[in-house]
């Protein structure tokens, strides 16, 4: 078994074997997105042989965490020939991941699972949550505030992202969790011609409202009816106030000839679910983890997100994939700034490194998972210490797949 860079000249060998990993038989035109998808991604690949049995890519992102952004690595594509499980393939593939991490100064890694339960033995822990919000439109919106009285109107979807790129950018800074968008994205990701996974529905929509440089949007699809009312596909929705977001959910419930708004991916605290006065017309259909997060190296991400309250505590993280992560950290932060470096000293807190990367977002309390029995208090006040310098105002939230 050999592990190296996956050449252009293999593209095709790659996205047959997640063909069929994936069970899925990928046409002309998917085969094309994906071959375009992976030329922008680092390729590592396991060969035997001469044969491509092992794939992981990772695309380059930007992610916002409390206070900026870091370098992030996006993994994808990963899968293993079925007759090659079980025989360490993907741990080869995963151990070359961090060592191209350390040299390129990612600090953080992110995916989303397709099997939840593989993952945390490398370390991810899930970073941030969605859930399923769904609208019965067949009676008008009921909201407990009048809605922002702006007007609204309809964008070309290929001229939208100039228009709301700002608003996206001004969304990004208050979560943690989102990631940068380029041109390529907007086009190809957020808003391409044709969803890939249902081709009953309609070309992107973009409404915005008011007349701004940053005017609050919603990007949606709908899908027709022959025998009984349609459905809105909510796929972005960012309002800045919850008048905002009253005008925008009014306009997607009040569309003709459809029965329900369905929300895929919206965060936990969304506005919509204080703003509904009835909360059997609107609702939750279902919560899951969405961005699993990993820290390869935890003393660049500890160090690179702000910090909510001071915190003076010594770490002891155990880490079976990246050694340089394990051991003691003296974790000295606040608002100010932080630092960490290795302590000989007796530890606050005991905890495994894919509990740290649930927390760091700040969608995860410690304290919760010390009542768990997953984290371990030395120090009376340590969980409590620590949650309160992890605090952002708002959960972090992720809704763009790769």
């Amino acid at each position: 078994m050999r592990i190296r860079e996956v050449p252009k000249s293999d593209l095709d060998r790659a996205i047959d074997l997640a063909s069929l990993v994936f069970l899925e038989e990928y046409e002309d035109d998917l085969r094309a997105k994906h071959r375009k998808f992976l030329l922008r991604c680092d390729r590592i690949g396991a060969y035997e042989h001469g044969r491509l049995v092992g794939l992981l890519a990772t695309v380059p992102l930007r992610l916002s965490v409390p206070g900026g952004q870091l370098p992030c690595a996006g993994l994808t594509f990963v899968c293993v020939a079925p007759t090659h499980r079980r025989r360490g393939v993907l741990s080869e593939l995963v151990s070359e991941l961090w060592r191209r991490c350390a040299s390129a100064g990612r600090p953080l890694a992110a995916l989303w699972a397709s099997e939840a339960a593989i993952y945390g033995r490398y370390g991810f822990g899930a970073g941030t949550r969605l859930c399923t919000v769904e609208i019965d439109s067949r009676r008008p919106l009921d909201l407990r505030l009048a809605p922002d009285p702006r007007p609204l109107r309809l964008l070309d979807p290929a001229k939208a992202p100039a228009a709301i790129g700002p608003r996206y950018e001004a969304g990004r800074a208050e979560r943690a969790g989102r990631l940068a968008r380029d041109d390529y994205w907007w086009r190809e990701q957020i808003l391409p011609e044709e969803d890939e996974d249902d081709d009953e529905l309609s070309p992107p929509r973009v409404v915005v409202l008011g007349d701004g440089p940053s005017p609050d949007y919603a990007v949606y699809r709908t899908r027709g009816g022959d025998d009984s009312p349609g459905a809105v596909e909510v796929y972005e929705l960012e309002a800045g106030s919850g008048p905002a977001a009253a005008a925008l959910w009014g306009y997607l419930a009040g569309i003709d000839l459809t029965s329900k708004v369905r929300a895929w991916g919206r965060p936990a605290d969304d506005a919509l679910l204080l703003i509904a006065a009835d909360r059997d017309q609107v609702r939750v259909t279902q919560d899951f983890p969405a961005l699993w997060l990993r820290l390869t190296d935890v003393r660049a991400a500890l160090t690179g997100r702000s910090w909510a309250a001071p915190v003076d505590l010594v770490l002891d993280v155990q880490d079976g994939s990246i050694p340089a992560n394990s051991g003691r950290f003296r974790l000295t932060a606040g608002p100010e700034g932080a630092s960490c470096h290795p302590c000989p000293d007796a530890a606050d807190l005991s905890l495994d490194v894919r509990d740290l990367a649930a927390c760091y977002l700040g969608g995860t309390r410690v304290g919760d998972l010390l009542r768990a029995g997953l984290v371990v208090e030395h120090t009376a006040g340590a969980a409590r210490a620590l949650d309160a310098a992890l605090h952002t105002d708002r959960l972090p939230f992720t809704s763009d797949e790769f």
